[in-house]
């Protein structure tokens, strides 16, 4: 079982691919950034503040798919400046608390954001 996952009060794809997809017990969350999703803009000028937005976008696409970010296994982050780090971590571990996923971290190009995320979710129960 397939499902695309694109709620209609959750962030947008910019191109062609799907928000989310759920595929039986996983949820697959495509690159998300610190957009919110009812304007489109940038929810936060600093690191910490972008991360947190776009780990709520992330969550937004996990619960319309059944799951929770403590379900998430696997992050990949991509952030425009590693110096940056320390922050991005800490405000990562703010939101994951104790239940922290795998997580590669690189520096990439990001058109004027400071952060991107994407994650893969189990769920226990695929119903």
């Amino acid at each position: 079982m397939l499902d695309r996952i694109a709620p209609a009060a959750g962030p947008t794809a910019s191109g062609a691919y799907s928000p989310a997809i759920r595929a039986g017990n996983l949820i697959f969350v495509s690159g998300q950034g610190p957009f919110d999703p009812s304007s489109g803009e940038i929810a936060a000028d600093d690191i910490a503040g972008q991360v947190r937005s776009t780990l709520d976008n992330v969550a937004l696409l996990l619960q319309a798919a059944g799951g929770q970010l403590a379900d998430v296994v696997r992050v990949d982050a991509y952030l425009a400046d590693l110096d940056d780090f320390a922050r991005y971590d800490e405000a990562f571990r703010d939101v994951f608390g104790e239940q922290l996923p795998t997580r590669t971290t690189v520096q990439a190009e990001l058109g004027g954001i400071l952060v991107e995320i994407n994650a893969i979710a189990y769920l226990h129960d695929a119903s």
